[in-house]
């Protein structure tokens, strides 16, 4: 049988569970197929959630550092009375006027450069993506595209086929080109070849699409790479995709979005998860001269995507993020988060390199310098013993993947450090 190569996935039979957490799996393997996966070594029966904190069964209080979707906190309590009191009220689609998708989407233009005019409305990052190139197409007339080696951008059939790090159990499509992560690469010229080999097998360039702080690959910061390669692409005559999904919204204490820190303007810019803070709600945000082919020869419906609940989540995460000083609080937090694992660091050798950036921390793991997923692992379930929750990415799944809630205090950086200490007895 193939090897899963999602980092820190359950494997059923591996380990004793408890009479009934062993019979929660056999219901969801029955229910749910074996698609499907959880996380640790043993499963988590997660039933609440509150701040930067969730709960299982028992009551068992765990510090939530990978969560990005509930970026607020978990249930937010502004967030969940403006979905509450419009649903009490009004949810239908976009095709009826309605001022709730207009005032989102005009507070997020405002946010963004103001090359980018116009915001389209989507469930999930994976339609966004999808959506994303589905215009990119129509405006290029090319079909290639080029991602990172270890790139995540969705599970629709269109956006799998340009997420390597799926497994080899979803094959790229053959218009698609891999280049390596940008860590210690002319990332440019890493793009030049890709485009170069597209050409010559009679394949038009269509987009690049980056993560801007590319989190599967192992979490990069360097805000010196992703500039040559925009370049590239656009003298190809292709477009250059942000993907937005886990950098933006203030994560990493910069602005709301990854690529300003590159000094790019995106053509287009996808949007997901911490949009909607656990509602399904997402993005796409672009130039109105990219969609301009498109929303000609083409209409554009959603029937969730940006309905009236939807975008009173969408207002009141804005509300929160900017009422809250929540991007002044990563840059903050981040810092010291950032400056407590160093500090860990030199007292074990365990942890290698470090790269972060406001609440986005990448944490190597190693022995005798080199990569160890195997160690990874045993780290991430010992946190979860100590209730902390975490995960670990990157093509050779040793990097630990630290991004909490832009919630997070100072206090709860010294909890996690205090514990991350044990887990690495």
């Amino acid at each position: 049988m193939r090897r899963d190569t999602m980092p820190n996935a359950f494997r059923p039979g591996a380990v004793a569970l408890p009479p009934d957490q062993e019979a929660l799996v056999a219901r969801r393997q029955a229910a749910l197929g074996p698609a499907y996966r959880l996380f640790y070594e043993r499963p988590l029966h997660l039933v609440r959630g509150e701040g930067v904190w969730l709960y299982d069964a028992e009551g068992k209080a765990y510090l939530d550092t990978y969560n990005n979707v509930a970026s607020c906190g978990h249930c937010h309590p502004r967030i969940v009375a403006a979905m509450a009191d419009q649903a009490a009220v009004f949810a239908s689609h976009t095709r009826y006027l309605h001022d709730g998708v207009l005032r989102l989407a005009e507070r997020l233009l405002a946010t963004l450069p103001g090359e980018i005019g116009h915001m389209m409305f989507t469930c999930t990052g994976s339609e966004a993506n999808d959506l994303a190139i589905r215009i990119a197409r129509a405006a290029t007339g090319g079909t290639g595209i080029i991602v990172t080696e270890n790139a995540y951008h969705g599970v629709t059939a269109a956006v799998a086929e340009f997420s390597p790090s799926l497994g080899p159990g979803v094959p790229l499509g053959p218009h698609v080109r891999v280049v390596p992560a940008p860590m210690g690469r002319d990332f440019g010229a890493d793009v030049q070849a890709a485009i170069d080999d597209l050409k010559r097998h009679g394949i038009q360039p269509a987009v690049l699409i980056a993560d801007t702080v590319f989190s599967s690959d192992g979490v990069i910061v360097d805000p010196t790479v992703l500039a040559p390669a925009v370049a590239a692409i656009r003298a190809a005559g292709g477009l250059f995709i942000a993907d937005e999904v886990q950098p933006g919204f203030g994560r990493l204490g910069h602005g709301m979005w990854g690529f300003t820190r590159h000094g790019v303007v995106p053509d287009l810019v996808s949007m997901g998860k911490p949009m909607g803070n656990g509602s399904p709600l997402a993005g796409l945000a672009l130039r109105p001269e990219v969609i301009a082919q498109f929303g000609a020869e083409a209409r554009y419906f959603n029937t969730f995507g940006g309905n009236a609940v939807a975008a009173a989540v969408g207002n009141a995460v804005l509300d929160v993020i900017e009422g809250e000083g929540l991007i002044e609080n990563a840059a903050r937090v981040g810092a010291a988060f950032a400056a407590g694992l160093r500090d860990l660091a030199s007292r074990h050798a365990t942890l290698g390199d470090l790269r972060a950036e406001g609440l986005f921390l990448g944490q190597d793991i190693v022995t005798d310098g080199t990569p160890d997923a195997a160690r990874a692992g045993r780290i991430v379930n010992r946190l979860r013993e100590e209730g902390v929750l975490i995960s670990a990415t990157g093509p050779k799944g040793h990097v630990l993947k630290i991004r909490p809630p832009l919630t997070f205090s100072l206090e709860n950086v010294e909890v996690f450090l205090t514990r991350m200490a044990r887990a690495l007895v």
